[in-house]
């Protein structure tokens, strides 16, 4: 069988879709990519996948859109694909729509977090709304990330066999590593005794870095925060630079921003608690990947990381746009190492059972039939 996936950017393809590619290559079928072209591609290129560059744009304009759609159909007009498998809600509409033109027998989405439960104005929710309705009309295969956003699209009217499927990450990969905490905290500068927070993301606003930025003020001396990401040419939105300066006015050498990083696995196993203070998610791999390494989670009560964290036993959960409460939490983390010790372990073993990439593969795999 022959399978199209297709991402908006180069960090989706990389970090959320090459291993259900790996998955499928592994059962045998022939995989192609379509993605706005980046530099990650040169990962799943290296490892022998063919990565066809498309003008995909995250963006409402519609002639970008038209233009992208026009391309995505004449190419699987040309390939004569048996399955599209469509990700993230722009690429996932125009996907499915271009998908539907060509022919394609077979279509899948898989919501990574719908646009109607984000903010923003009434009319670009109510239309994100629509366009998922008309274009689960036409998709064989509905998946989500998270349980309520399967639950959503069911009592929605977007599609009534949505099936939530999570996410996951390779405990191989993400996990507790005594060697690497020594080396990088050597390597940072963190102390025995200092708490490293580490933040990993893209650097936008809806991650929530002004209020983390600012709970990090009223957090004890010890507290010091990492921020791993940076902010990708296609993010909109406020600038993050102006917080990230008063900041480190504040905070001194207490932050330290370690821009994009291909080791973020040693990086989390040498930190001592995650925080994504979102203002919205889907099912974030950057909390599963901090639960496999054996940290506490602190994060907004939000779909998504609320399926993830089991308040008070895994790690904390705050109300999002708050700075008191994100403050207390991390400080409470802070100053109590068994307290770190023993939510770590539990969100390890929570991760284990219910975040296995291996699993969540096997069952997306079977799920689209191959």
């Amino acid at each position: 069988m022959k399978i199209c996936f297709i991402a908006n950017v180069d960090f989706a393809m990389r970090h959320f879709i090459l291993p259900v590619m790996r998955g499928a290559r592994a059962r045998g079928h022939e995989v192609v990519g379509l993605c706005a072209e980046g530099p990650l591609l040169g990962i799943p290129r290296a490892e022998g996948f063919r990565i066809e560059a498309m003008p995909m744009a995250r963006s409402m304009n519609p002639l970008l859109q038209w233009n992208a759609c026009k391309a995505v159909r004449d190419f699987l007009k040309r390939e004569n694909c048996d399955l599209v498998h469509a990700h993230m809600p722009i690429s996932g509409l125009i996907g499915r729509a271009a998908a539907r033109s060509a022919g394609v027998p077979r279509i899948a989405y898989t919501c990574h977090g719908f646009l109607f439960n984000q903010p923003g104005p009434w009319w670009r929710r109510t239309l994100a709304l629509q366009l998922e309705r008309a274009a689960g009309r036409i998709t064989d295969v509905y998946l989500t990330v998270s349980e309520e956003e399967a639950a959503d699209a069911r009592r929605l009217g977007i599609h009534p066999n949505a099936t939530a499927i999570l996410n996951g990450r390779d405990p191989a990969q993400f996990h507790p590593d005594p060697e690497a905490r020594l080396a990088l905290r050597a390597e940072l500068g963190a102390a025995e005794n200092d708490c490293v927070i580490i933040a990993v993301s893209r650097l936008v606003r809806h991650k929530g870095y002004p209020e983390l930025l600012r709970a990090m003020e009223e957090t004890p001396e010890n507290a010091r925060l990492w921020v791993v990401g940076e902010r990708l040419a296609s993010d909109h939105g406020e600038d993050m630079e102006p917080h990230f300066a008063r900041a480190a006015a504040a905070l001194g050498p207490r932050l330290q921003r370690l821009g994009y990083r291909h080791d973020v696995a040693r990086l989390l196993a040498a930190a001592d608690v995650f925080c994504l203070p979102s203002h919205f998610e889907g099912l974030p791999m950057s909390v599963i990947e901090a639960m496999l390494t054996g940290l506490p989670v602190v994060a907004t009560d939000i779909r998504g990381p609320r399926e993830q964290v089991v308040a008070g036993e895994t790690g904390l959960l705050v109300p999002p746009e708050t700075i008191t409460p994100l403050a207390e939490a991390l400080s409470q983390l802070a100053t109590d190492g068994a307290l770190r010790a023993r939510m770590g372990a539990a969100g390890r073993a929570r991760a284990l059972e219910r975040f296995d990439e291996a699993k969540i593969i096997g069952r997306t795999l079977d799920l689209l039939g191959l």
